[in-house]
């Protein structure tokens, strides 16, 4: 099996203090779109929304994301 080069591909960091394997999947999602609504999560990474405004809501809170109106991106 051959490996093929990543030139040119930037692969996301994640901070450290992510645990949350659902809090990692939200902010690479925000990473690789640059911004998203609520329902765009919800559909994008087929999540409830119910878990969605607490993951984003912490994310928020350790200033990893913001929010503007309905659309968030990170800092």
């Amino acid at each position: 099996m051959h490996s093929r080069p990543t030139a040119g591909i930037e692969t996301p960091s994640i901070p450290s203090e992510l645990e949350s394997p659902r809090a990692k999947l939200v902010y690479l999602f925000l990473s690789t779109h640059g911004e998203a609504s609520l329902s765009e999560l919800e559909t994008g990474l087929d999540m409830k929304k119910i878990s969605l405004y607490s993951i984003l809501s912490t994310l928020c809170e350790r200033d990893l994301i913001d929010q503007d109106c309905e659309r968030y991106r990170l800092c």
